[in-house]
């Protein structure tokens, strides 16, 4: 439904939306037309759900963010889920070794599309300060990356900008998988061009 139009009535509870071009007596039309890709990725971008993986100190730093102190509930990001099948956002908050590197893969895997990640610190982002065979030179050498939060430890308020950053980008259309659906539905409509012009040579 890439580019579509759709209009969407608002009423006041308890009343049916008007017809469209008839107005409610005592109340102005409301009416919100808007793209159904645009109005999808809103929703998106304001219902995060994220998966903790906190290997290290980062992970203190998320806990500090979901506390009444920082309260990322106002950003829709509170609902921290423990199982990858009911999370979108992969938080990776710490050092990840290569001994741990199948199991983050098989957590990144079992996550429904679409799915982002945040790659929280030094260590997930580029290995920090741990410049050995042992350590994993960033997350992105198994699973794709949306976001870096830099820092050693980031503060809380490092990782709530990241969580805005996203869902900007998010809201924007820009992120790895929306880009990619993007790019399947061209393929498809090609493909799909390509065979309607195929059968219209064979019927001439």
């Amino acid at each position: 439904m890439s580019g579509s139009s759709h209009t969407i009535s608002i009423a006041p509870l308890g009343q049916a939306p008007p017809a469209k071009g008839v107005a409610v007596a005592g109340m102005p039309m409301q009416w919100l037309t808007t793209r159904m890709d645009d109005f999808v990725n809103w929703a998106r971008g304001n219902s995060l759900w994220p998966l903790t993986y906190g290997t290290a100190c980062c992970g203190i730093e998320v806990m500090s963010v979901v506390s009444s102190h920082y309260d990322i509930a106002r950003f829709g990001a509170e609902v921290i889920r423990f199982s990858p099948r009911q999370a979108d956002l992969l938080i990776v908050a710490g050092t990840v070794v290569d001994k741990l590197g199948p199991v983050l893969k098989t957590v990144y895997q079992q996550m429904p599309d679409p799915k982002w990640v945040i790659a929280m610190g030094a260590c997930a982002a580029s290995g920090g300060f741990y410049r050995a065979y042992h350590v994993m030179q960033g997350i992105d050498e198994i699973i794709p990356v949306d976001v870096y939060v830099p820092g050693c430890p980031p503060t809380p308020e490092g990782l709530i900008y990241g969580i805005l950053e996203l869902k900007k980008r998010i809201e924007r259309g820009e992120t790895r998988p929306q880009i990619a659906n993007r790019e399947r539905i061209a393929r498809e409509a090609a493909r799909e061009a390509t065979r309607e012009a195929s059968r219209e040579t064979a019927r001439v």
